[in-house]
């Protein structure tokens, strides 16, 4: 990362904290300056530092540090638009000797236990399968590996399909547009948004390494009109057509590499 990654942030809170100073912007209030208030946030977030353990390093109360954590969280929400990552397809020209039969592909996602400690009573419920008590975590990752969207709160007794069902019906779920769709493994249903392979059978897809490239803050989308949203697929239902065009495409997939071999 470049190490004017952190200067360039803090600079960004505070333009965007400008534009938007009614609805929660970062600004400095006399009191704790902007580049502490930042500080203090990824202390937290990147090494999963207590508030005890920040006070004595800021020489500030808990009550402080909770206030400025949750102040530059939601600066940073209202920068969606600049700081999150956007999927994009595999385009049509793609030469790419793996990525090219999967145009339109976003991405993938799949699911994933996490441990938690939970009342007696809620056991139960978020036992998993292989017998140990786990949230069910929803990951949805661009083509380069990025976190576009993570769901979790769900028992660990839930099914994967149960989640995304309940990722895509969210108002600020996860949105797949018409002409899209993100690999899955074979435990999702193969539809027309979530392209599933055979059952007992592993897909791979190539991730190639992203090259260094320095951002000013004059490159970044400040103040740019945003496009609109495009329309999504709220529902994950099977087709015959899709199914037909996952056949058809192994069929090309396979006719191409026989003819490598011969």
């Amino acid at each position: 990362m470049d190490r004017n990654a952190f200067p360039m942030l803090c600079e960004l809170l505070k333009t965007r904290g400008k534009l938007l100073k009614t609805h929660g912007g970062l600004l400095d209030d006399g009191n704790v300056t902007t580049d502490e208030q930042v500080a203090t946030f990824v202390n937290i977030l990147a090494h999963h530092t207590k508030n005890r353990s920040i006070q004595v390093r800021f020489y500030r109360s808990g009550e402080t540090i909770s206030l400025y954590v949750h102040r530059v969280l939601r600066a940073l929400l209202l920068l969606e638009d600049v700081l999150f990552v956007k999927p994009t397809p595999v385009p049509d020209d793609c030469t790419n000797s793996r990525r090219r039969w999967f145009k339109g592909c976003l991405g993938t996602l799949d699911g994933t236990y996490i441990e938690v400690i939970v009342p007696e009573s809620d056991k139960p419920r978020y036992r998993t399968r292989k017998g140990y008590i786990a949230t069910n975590v929803l990951g949805v990752c661009t083509r380069d590996l990025k976190f576009v969207y993570v769901l979790s709160g769900w028992e660990g007794s839930a099914t994967d399909f149960r989640v995304l069902r309940d990722a895509i019906t969210r108002h600020n779920g996860l949105k797949v547009p018409f002409g899209n769709y993100y690999l899955a493994d074979g435990g999702y249903t193969n539809s027309q948004v979530f392209f599933a392979p055979y059952r007992g059978t592993r897909m791979y897809m190539d991730v190639d390494p992203e090259e260094y490239t320095p951002v000013t803050l004059s490159k970044l989308p400040i103040g740019e009109d945003i496009p609109n949203e495009l329309k999504s697929i709220d529902v994950v239902e099977a087709s015959d057509e899709w199914s037909q065009w996952r056949d058809d495409l192994v069929g090309e997939m396979f006719d191409t590499w026989m003819s490598r071999r011969t």
